[in-house]
């Protein structure tokens, strides 16, 4: 699929951001038990160190913080790298697609969440590094830290091997069976994944303007919060109409499914429309 280069960004992968500290004969080992499961042998294995290392080990552990020690940074380049490959991945494998559901396709792809999961998968908790507060917490089962930990290792591999053994690890780890699945949703015409911009782009088809989500309730405790979203539409005469309402935990939530079930509820009218007229 990806065919550039081998060769990293700027400079020896080799030489890019390693933790300070050696590792010992245990340590190495677990690493070892990890690269045998990535199937991917690193010149370099203080860069995998470092894309298991959270934040909270250097805070607690170093009185001054360097950017350097610890999987931030890595989770960075890790993105970009992702985003490079499942774009390339995508255009190549679906080339009768437009841009919006290769954007939606891609936005599933790349997705916190879903990062999150595949971490879960691959059991990266039991790998990571993290300080006594994070660990008391529940760190090594927190979605946000595995979906960090996923892309933070992508980076290092990439720094360390190039881009080739990056995409196989996407390839393996992200795309197999996850994409057909979703490019076949894609091609029976479910909605994928973003459906506010879906039903943006069935409006701006339409003629319709632009949807609108207004929060028409709240009820809870602040910290368990649920919200009312309804979607409208404008008549064209001043007046909105309200398509679907929908509740959610979050805004964006309530406000996705707002959006899910009044595409659902448009299209079924214009099925309606089209049989009469048929």
């Amino acid at each position: 699929m990806i065919s550039s280069s081998s060769e990293t960004i700027s400079g020896s992968p080799s030489s890019q951001g390693s933790p300070a500290r050696s590792l010992d004969p245990e340590r190495t080992e677990v690493l070892g038990r990890l690269q045998d499961m990535l199937a991917y042998r690193f010149a370099n294995p203080q860069l995998l160190e470092l894309a298991l290392t959270h934040s909270s080990v250097a805070y607690e552990e170093q009185a001054e913080h360097n950017p350097q020690d610890d999987n931030e940074q890595m989770e960075f380049l890790g993105d970009a790298v992702l985003g490079m490959i499942v774009t390339e991945h995508l255009f190549r494998a679906c080339p009768d697609f437009t841009e919006g559901p290769l954007t939606r396709l891609r936005a599933q792809l790349v997705s916190r969440q879903y990062l999150g999961q595949v971490g879960q998968q691959m059991c990266l908790g039991e790998y990571l590094r993290l300080g006594k507060g994070e660990e008391r917490s529940g760190g090594r089962r927190k979605a946000a830290i595995l979906a960090n930990a996923v892309e933070a290792i992508l980076a290092a591999i990439y720094l360390d091997g190039g881009i080739q053994p990056a995409a196989r690890f996407v390839s393996r780890w992200l795309l197999q069976g996850k994409l057909d699945v979703l490019v076949s949703a894609a091609r029976a015409g479910e909605d994928v994944g973003d459906h506010k911009s879906a039903l943006q782009e069935y409006f701006q088809a339409h003629g319709l303007g632009q949807p609108r989500y207004i929060v028409t309730a709240e009820a809870g405790p602040d910290h368990r919060k649920s919200f009312v979203v309804a979607v409208t539409a404008g008549s064209g005469t001043g007046t909105e109409k309200t398509l679907a309402s929908a509740t959610g935990t979050r805004k964006k939530i309530a406000e996705q499914e707002a959006a899910r079930l009044a595409l659902q509820s448009l299209r079924i009218a214009a099925d309606a429309s089209a049989e009469r007229t048929a």
